[in-house]
């Protein structure tokens, strides 16, 4: 990673924080469209009513929904779409609030990056876009062939591994600096508790 050019890092969850909606289910609409879409949730009631009474974990429903919609298709394809998702329909969930503490940040020289349990392959055109050094999110895993397996690498980017993943990121350069952080759920509050500067659904 190249060296800290900047005391003063700000760190941004994405859903329901920099935008006003969650992102995943518009994406789902976006590749199967209206009614295809309804008929794969409403397959999964059984895994959300398992969800709901606690036999299946945040993961667990999240890689079910992942299988059911994007199982077995190549992952060229679906970060294709992806990409046209980011570029046409994700800033219409901004926050205008949001960005403008975002460009707030970027104007004064500071390190942002985007940490959140959406899904990185569509989040990464999204910040490169919009200026992130960095998008921490949850990694979809492939098979020998590329395609989607369903389940994700490693853990959910939720709670303690957001925050285990940011640090892991970060080098003993920035032990130092200062965090702003800003987040909207108990998904944040390990990350938040790092913060000089703790934003919990607010920007000032």
């Amino acid at each position: 990673m190249a060296a800290s050019t900047s005391p003063i890092i700000a760190v941004f969850d994405f859903d329901n924080t920099l935008t006003n909606r969650d992102s995943l289910v518009p994406f789902l609409f976006h590749i199967h469209g209206f009614w295809k879409t309804i008929y794969h949730f409403i397959a999964l009631i059984p895994a959300f009513t398992g969800y709901f009474a606690g036999a299946l974990s945040r993961q667990q429903i999240k890689e079910r929904i992942l299988t059911r919609f994007i199982g077995s298709r190549l992952f060229g394809d679906v970060q294709a779409l992806g990409k046209i998702y980011a570029d046409q329909q994700l800033d219409r969930y901004l926050k205008p609030e949001a960005l403008k503490r975002l460009t707030w940040h970027q104007a004064q020289g500071h390190r942002c990056l985007l940490v959140s349990a959406s899904l990185e392959f569509y989040l990464k055109p999204w910040a490169k876009r919009h200026g992130f050094e960095k998008v921490i999110a949850s990694r979809l895993e492939l098979t020998p062939t590329e395609h989607i397996t369903g389940r994700l690498i490693g853990l959910n980017c939720w709670g303690p591994e957001k925050k285990r993943r940011l640090l892991a990121y970060l080098d003993s350069t920035t032990t130092q600096a200062q965090f702003y952080v800003y987040g909207d759920s108990r998904g944040d509050h390990e990350i938040l508790a790092l913060a000089d500067y703790p934003f919990y659904r607010k920007f000032k």
